[in-house]
């Protein structure tokens, strides 16, 4: 492990400010239609139904957002690096209509989890493999903002999009 040098009162204004961004890359916001917005409104039926010609569903890509988010909550958490999964299948969980409530609810569960953590002081300690805490909230945040995009493709395949409350349409 490399050695972290002491915070400066450059470090701190940047873990500040790197603190006040994470939230908003975990839920959305200006640059893209948050998280909520993005699930609002979909029935299980719509949830579970994959499009013509889209390899998931709106309930696949969430149930393989929360699989990499709890890894990556659980690294951080546990403070212990975890392997890598053997194949990326492992992650893409079989979803049903039948299973909409339960694996939305598990999203908003684990982004709690993540809301504790944005405003952590080490976030410069190495907890996987090398990689700081800080790169591994990045890395959550990047990773549900690439399958929210994904999310919004569905809804649109679906004729599901906006949401009820609105959305980005261009």
């Amino acid at each position: 492990m490399t050695d972290t040098p002491p915070p400066d009162d450059r470090t701190t204004r940047a873990q500040l400010a790197l603190a006040r961004l994470l939230p908003k890359l975990f839920r959305g916001g200006q640059a893209f239609v948050g998280v909520e917005a993005s699930l609002s409104g979909l029935t299980d039926e719509q949830a579970a139904t994959r499009p013509a010609g889209l390899p998931h569903s709106v309930a696949e890509l969430v149930a393989h957002v929360n699989w990499w988010n709890r890894w990556m909550l659980d690294i951080i958490e546990m403070g212990t690096a975890q392997p890598y999964p053997k194949r990326a299948a492992d992650t893409w969980p079989e979803m049903g209509a039948g299973d909409w409530g339960r694996v939305r609810t598990e999203f908003y569960d684990l982004l709690a989890r993540v809301d504790t953590h944005a405003a952590r002081p080490d976030l410069a300690n190495p907890v996987n493999h090398e990689e700081t805490i800080g790169e591994l909230l990045a890395d959550f945040a990047l990773h549900t903002a690439h399958h929210f995009g994904q999310i919004v493709t569905v809804r649109q395949a679906l004729g599901a999009w906006p949401p009820p409350g609105g959305g980005d349409t261009w």
